[in-house]
């Protein structure tokens, strides 16, 4: 008992204390605040040029002033960011000051990105990198390329935010800016974060540590530390979030910075959100709000926003967790902040679904999955794992490297004691020799690794561009149907609809199904072929019966388009093949011409005798395609896919494993199409012969 109070009466000192320094912090803004006192300095500079009897608007040194004012109010008056912003730009177009106009546009890009308007910002920071370029600024370009990175970022355009940090560390590196270096890493490391590869994320922050204790910069590390709180939060690493996150809060209320203050204290809260904690959480997510209302950032609101109305929903507070998230989604959808928008999305499906309004949690669980597929996408997971790659190959080449330099250190050694024992010249002679041949059996054990290295690397990234592959067909064409089944079944479970209403969703259902059951084959087909690799086994077959058996396979979907199939093959159409990839090939081909063929519609196929080859040709009268899409149908990694005439939903991965299924017996595949007019899809197979008679 006499622990338990003590804990309760340390740390209710530990929140007086805290709360007093809010206060006392609040108070001072005016008087003490270190970045109000930097922009009463730039004011100060300002009225003091502009007092001089010579004075010119056109003088750089003032140009310059109001490019620096402008960057301190930014997160505290952004009005005046933007006038003092454009004055610069145009007194600095007016008066050839090109580094005027390269800062100008760096804070009009900040300002732009800012209020959601990424085309504006991404256009005024392009046009400054330009300029910094012409002028050889190897400083501000990098300070651009990293806005410009951010800005991309903020969009969810990972791949490209990921080629900036890139670019910008090299630039670091080549200048020695250890300080733009470590922001660089963090941000990167905050990229891998949000696509929740941690490891890789812990890694980058262990540079980033390692550059902080170069610089020795109190503030900077502890804004290492609180990105990494907020890391170790994600990960469920409670006590080592809080461990951070306090290491740091003693430093900015020790400085007063009053933007990362507020975003420490809504760290806090995040941590004891985590621990449903709810108290506690909005007891710091207020210390946060009453930070903020001194400043000018409505990115920095939207988390501590959400956080708030999570915190109270978890109290059972669903009306006062609504507004706050509503107000959070607000200003995420006018800054057009995607990453944000997905978690309000989440916030306000679960507040909805709370409350049983069932049609408002689907609108906003539908846009935090699409939001999330965005995120996750393709080309943001590839960049990110080829750099993974790249990290992990340019790790073993430097151990490769030291173990060369370690081996050419002993032979260096080798050939100073052979020359200092000039005297027995017969030793220096041998021990030349068996330092060459040393050489040359290093050397190719050098190049043999570096074969082995290579092919790996090309191993991987082949292997990692069919995962990509495979799991994007996965997570959008096989996990939505899963998921609204499983989601419709759970409300017939729990009572939510009725046997009636759950039974109108039958017929959709069953579709669904076909849909998920036609994809998976494919799926499993094509992963087949490309991880292990599919072996052909020809044998004769009778191409009729084949073609026969998947038009009554297909003859229901063809029946409720009123669509006609007829087959024109003649008895004894033979061919030296693999039955079951033709089966493939003529379902997968015979599913598409049903697809894009209207009601009402004809399918006709027919094959013609060319030399030792068969002619296969399916036709349809469907919509046909244009030219640019007949030309790019079959190329690789192409990916086309589209919707049918009845909204039929496909994965674009038929049309490539039928390509490979007709090669790999021996055969090719074409199509000839035209708009409104239908298309015809060609391929060739051996006939009968005993040239066939070995698997390919």
């Amino acid at each position: 008992m006499p622990f338990i109070l003590t804990y309760i009466r340390t740390h209710f000192i530990d929140v007086i204390k805290h709360a007093a320094i809010v206060i006392l912090v609040i108070c001072s803004m005016t008087d003490a605040n270190a970045q109000q006192e930097l922009q009463k300095k730039y004011k100060d500079s300002i009225r003091k040029l502009k007092s001089q009897k010579d004075f010119s608007t056109r003088d750089t040194l003032y140009i310059d002033l109001l490019n620096e004012l402008g960057s301190q109010l930014r997160y505290y008056n952004t009005d005046s960011l933007l006038l003092l912003s454009k004055e610069a730009l145009q007194l600095s177009i007016d008066s050839g000051y090109k580094e005027g106009e390269c800062r100008s546009r760096l804070r009009l890009g900040d300002y732009f990105s800012d209020k959601g308007d990424s085309d504006k910002a991404i256009y005024n920071y392009k046009v400054g990198h330009e300029i910094a370029k012409e002028l050889g600024n190897k400083d501000l370009s990098l300070r651009i390329i990293n806005n410009l990175a951010g800005e991309n970022a903020y969009k969810g355009d990972y791949a490209h935010a990921l080629t900036g940090y890139l670019e910008a560390i090299e630039i670091a590196e080549e200048i020695d800016d250890k300080k733009m270096l470590s922001i660089m890493n963090e941000n990167i490391a905050n990229l891998y974060a949000s696509q929740k590869d941690y490891e890789q994320s812990l890694d980058f922050y262990k540079k980033v540590k390692k550059i902080n204790g170069e610089l020795g910069n109190e503030i900077i590390i502890a804004e290492t530390l609180s990105n990494l709180a907020s890391v170790y939060a994600d990960m469920g690493k409670l006590d080592y979030a809080m461990f951070n996150i306090n290491s740091s809060v003693g430093i900015f209320e020790k400085h007063k910075i009053i933007d990362w203050l507020a975003f420490t204290y809504e760290i806090k809260g995040k941590i004891y959100l985590k621990e449903n904690k709810y108290k506690w959480a909005l007891y710091w997510y207020n210390q946060s709000e009453l930070l903020h209302r001194s400043l000018d950032d409505d990115r920095g609101k939207i988390d501590l926003y959400n956080g708030m109305a999570e915190a109270y929903l978890g109290q059972g507070k669903d009306s006062i967790s609504e507004k706050i998230a509503l107000q959070a989604y607000a200003i995420s959808d006018r800054i057009q902040f995607m990453e944000g928008t997905q978690k309000c999305a989440y916030t306000l499906y679960r507040i909805n679904k709370n409350k049983k309004n069932y049609s408002e949690a689907l609108n906003f669980h539908e846009l935090y999955q699409k939001l999330s597929d965005t995120l996750s996408r393709n080309e943001n997971k590839k960049s990110l794992t080829m750099l993974k790659t790249k990290t992990e190959y340019d790790k073993q080449k430097q151990t490769l490297i030291a173990e060369n330099e370690k081996a050419l250190a002993q032979q260096q050694r080798y050939i100073i004691a052979a020359l200092a024992i000039l005297v027995v010249f017969i030793v220096i002679i041998i021990l030349v020799y068996r330092a060459e041949k040393i050489q040359k059996r290093l050397n190719k054990e050098l190049e043999a690794k570096k074969e082995i290295l290579e092919k790996r690397e090309s191993e991987l990234q082949d292997s990692n561009e069919t995962k990509t592959k495979l799991f994007s067909i996965i997570g959008h064409d096989l996990r939505g149907p899963v998921g609204a089944l499983q989601e419709l079944l759970r409300l017939y479970s729990d009572g939510d609809i009725e046997t009636d209403e759950f039974l109108e969703f039958v017929p959709k259902l069953r579709e669904d199904v076909d849909h998920i059951s036609f994809t998976l084959n494919n799926l499993l087909s094509w992963g087949h072929t490309q991880m292990n690799g599919a072996v052909t086994k020809p044998s004769l077959m009778a191409l009729e019966s084949l073609v026969s058996e998947n038009i009554k396979l297909l003859s229901e979907i063809a029946k409720k388009k009123s669509i006609k199939i007829v087959s024109e093959l003649v008895e004894n159409t033979l061919t030296w093949s693999d039955s079951n990839q033709i089966d493939i090939v003529v379902r997968n081909l015979i599913s598409n011409a049903l697809k894009f063929t209207p009601q009402n519609g004809m399918i006709t196929i027919s094959a013609r005798e060319r030399d030792n080859l068969w002619e296969v040709s399916i036709k349809d009268t469907g919509v046909g395609m244009d030219k640019i899409t007949v030309k790019n149908l079959f190329e690789k990694n192409s990916n086309i896919t589209t919707y049918g005439t009845a909204n039929e939903k496909g994965t674009g991965l038929g049309l490539a494993l039928c390509k490979e299924m007709v090669e790999k017996n021996g055969g090719s595949i074409w199509v000839e199409s035209a708009l409104r007019k239908g298309s015809c899809f060609f391929f060739t197979l051996p006939k009968r012969e005993k040239s066939y008679s070995q698997a390919v």
